[in-house]
């Protein structure tokens, strides 16, 4: 007689192959329409469920977790970053977490890529003329932004993010420096050219434009203070597709404001989707909607890295990508 399936519920709406395949192999509860749980009906999902699948939108904290009941033994992340489940009561209740790491490495860095040129070359600018029919002709003087080539990249957080980024970087001439928890080892450095910096005050100083690829922990919350934005330089520029509570987004707007810092590309934001107003209304600042890892391709790799994950549970065995706390 073949073992019953697994119970999996799924917080919001995935790629149509994801959940067919979900569809295929679990007793799943797909979401429709795609919409952001409630607290009430994540509880419910937490209740219920032998497998919860969720994204960077839902919040599992510790209230949340003694609300579980005792079917549910695994928590497969839709995502890499699982700052959003209180990892350490999940697996002291038995619950085990999992996500989805490496998938998304090359098109968030690709989004890095492209914000550092939306804001260095004035891009929206530009793109907001063409919109409003308002252009008037080519003019030596118009629309004029910085070379990338030659600029020196500070980035913060050398994992696999931060090392493709400065692949990246290379290529368009730039040069690579980065400030890491670890060193990294000679070879990779001396692949990247990347010149390392103990001291994150002294990297960011000096630099011509800092992007931020660390994950958002308890040390790595507000990072990049007002004291550590301020010593920038007022020609540098600042980009974020990692986590936006790294920076103090209240001191960024009101340096930006005041021309501190010559220009910002954020595509992740303190306060989740609620943007500061201010930032909204500067020209040289690039906003995005949490899109680094939007595409097709890196979307459906997660689904099925979560689907193996769950699969390899299902088994009997340990998921491949199980988060461990203290390893985060």
């Amino acid at each position: 007689m073949p073992a019953p399936r697994l119970s999996v519920v799924v917080t919001r709406r995935l790629p149509e192959p994801v959940e067919t395949r979900m569809r295929e192999l679990f007793d799943v509860d797909l979401r429709d329409p795609d919409t952001k749980m409630t607290r009430e009906e994540l509880g419910a999902a937490l209740r219920r469920a032998d497998v919860v699948v969720p994204c960077v939108t839902d919040q599992i904290d510790a209230a949340l977790l003694a609300q579980a009941g005792e079917k549910l033994k695994l928590i497969a992340n839709y995502g890499a970053g699982v700052d959003h489940i209180d990892v350490a009561t999940a697996r002291q209740r038995g619950i085990l977490v999992s996500n989805t790491p490496g998938v998304v490495t090359e098109d968030t860095a690709d989004m890095t890529m492209a914000l550092i040129l939306a804001v260095t070359r004035r891009i929206p600018e530009g793109l907001a003329v063409m919109q409003a029919g308002e252009w008037q002709g080519w003019a030596p003087t118009a629309f004029m932004g910085g070379r990338v080539g030659g600029r020196r990249l500070g980035i913060l957080g050398m994992g696999r993010i931060g090392q493709a980024v400065a692949r990246r970087a290379r290529a368009f001439g730039m040069q690579v420096h980065y400030h890491n928890r670890k060193r990294l080892r000679p070879e990779i450095e001396e692949e990247l050219e990347a010149t390392w910096w103990e001291s994150l005050d002294q990297m960011v100083s000096r630099m011509d434009v800092i992007s931020v690829n660390c994950p958002h922990t308890p040390s790595t919350f507000h990072l990049l203070n007002a004291r550590r934005l301020k010593l920038m330089k007022p020609s540098a520029v600042i980009v974020n597709t990692s986590r936006g509570e790294v920076i103090d987004e209240n001191a960024l707007t009101r340096m930006l404001r005041a021309g501190e810092i010559a220009g910002a590309g954020l595509d992740v934001f303190e306060r989740g989707h609620e943007v500061n107003p201010r930032l909204r209304q500067l020209p040289n600042v690039v906003l995005l909607p949490h899109m680094g890892s939007a595409t097709v391709e890196g979307r459906i790799e997660m689904g099925e890295k979560v689907i193996i994950n769950i699969k390899t549970f299902a088994d009997g065995h340990r998921p491949p990508d199980l988060v461990v706390p203290g390893m985060l």
